[in-house]
């Protein structure tokens, strides 16, 4: 089977291997009749999957049933799975069929079955070992012929531990799993999925399509996307029908971006909405921080204590015997304006050697901040808390 021919005719946009992997085992499991567990997180787009699996099977031209387990309400569930006589609760007027005696033959997708009540969960365990079901008020046990594919986007093995999922229903459901990765983990389909969904949107209504510029791709690519696919299309059609210009620049699409940008994963920096750092990086950044602050202090207390000794006529050969030179191999990235200069001191041939090394420390501090930055100086120099002006010249190795 044709792995882009299956894309086009399910309509998934994407070239990311999970993805692909995920769909190759959907067409792989089609043709058995082993239960499905699809899991990921809320907007992925695991309902393509339980179509791909039913087109695929014997079952392709008998019924295919999806339903949302979370907006039904717990007291009503177990009826609309398995159905109830007449007179088995207040509204039950006449007796009717639940999905699973409609479905038989066929397919039925438990989408969000994380939950069911476990009552319920008691029922569909029995159904799926057994094919035989009883509906609400009777005694009477009625067999079915279904293939169950469920999905959930919660963490299955931590309700178990809470006491919320079945294990047993979990190992039965789980008998194949596929697993639909993030909108994060695939970042390079992000602007495939932003044309297509533009194009679709200015088909539908006749309207002339957006365009995002460059940069407001890469904007794109570097944000947190909570909702997934779900709320990058939102965000697209919000664009696409209230946007006079066809153009999305960054300042544009920022506007249609959540405010709480500590919610998204991205953090702005400064007044600019378009220079974005991911907080992947943001605790690597604070260590630099903390350890060239604590290392700015050491050298401030050492370099006062020698302009000292050479006032009374020590030799800075002696200080640095008594002292662990070693303390002086780093230099954190800040001017040194509240102590005396070092160019003030006469240094002999050791000390001036322990200056340069800390001039090539200052240097692997500013890259790594320049590597975490994306390459961007002014970023760069606002996660060490120097000027721009002296990032520059300590680059450039001067004083």
């Amino acid at each position: 089977m044709d792995l882009q021919r299956v894309k086009q005719q399910f309509n998934i946009i994407g070239n990311h291997p999970a993805l692909n992997r995920g769909i190759e085992i959907a067409m792989q499991v089609a043709v058995t009749e082993l239960s499905v567990l699809i899991t990921g997180e809320s907007g992925v787009g695991k309902e393509h999957f339980p179509k791909i699996i039913h087109y695929y099977s014997p079952r392709k031209s008998n019924p295919y049933i999806a339903i949302n387990c979370g907006a039904i309400p717990e007291g009503t569930i177990d009826s609309e799975l398995f159905g109830h006589e007449r007179g088995s609760f207040t509204d039950a007027r006449s007796e009717r069929k639940g999905y699973f005696e409609m479905a038989d033959g066929g397919t039925l997708f438990l989408d969000e079955v994380g939950e069911l009540p476990l009552s319920t969960q008691a029922r569909l365990l029995r159904v799926l070992e057994t094919g035989e079901f009883m509906r609400v008020g009777s005694s009477k046990i009625l067999k079915t012929n279904v293939r169950v594919v469920a999905a959930t986007n919660l963490n299955i093995p931590r309700a178990i531990e809470d006491g919320k999922f079945r294990e047993d229903l979990y190992y039965r459901l789980n008998t194949i799993g596929i697993r639909v990765p993030s909108l994060r983990e695939r970042r390079d389909d992000i602007p495939l999925l932003i044309r297509k969904f533009a194009r679709d949107f200015a088909d539908k209504y006749n309207i002339p399509s957006i365009h995002l510029t460059d940069e407001a791709v890469e904007m794109a690519k570097n944000y947190y996307w909570r909702g997934n696919v779900r709320q990058l299309k939102n965000i697209v059609d919000q664009m696409s029908i209230l946007e006079q210009r066809r153009d999305i620049t960054p300042s544009v699409l920022a506007q249609y971006l959540p405010k709480d940008e500590l919610s998204t994963g991205l953090v702005a920096i400064g007044n600019n909405r378009d220079a974005y750092i991911d907080t992947k990086n943001i605790e690597m950044l604070k260590q630099i921080v903390v350890s060239l602050t604590k290392e700015l202090e050491s050298l401030k207390q050492q370099v006062h204590q020698m302009h000292n000794d050479v006032q009374i006529g020590n030799s800075p050969s002696l200080l640095l015997d008594k002292q662990n030179a070693t303390d002086l191999e780093t230099v954190p990235i800040e001017d040194i304006t509240t102590e005396p200069e070092i160019e003030d001191i006469t240094l002999d041939e050791h000390t001036t050697k322990t200056i340069k090394t800390k001039a090539d420390r200052d240097k692997e501090a500013i890259q790594e901040a320049l590597q975490a930055s994306g390459g961007n100086r002014k970023v760069a120099a606002q996660m060490l808390g120097v000027s721009e002006r002296t990032l520059y010249r300590k680059l450039k190795g001067e004083s």
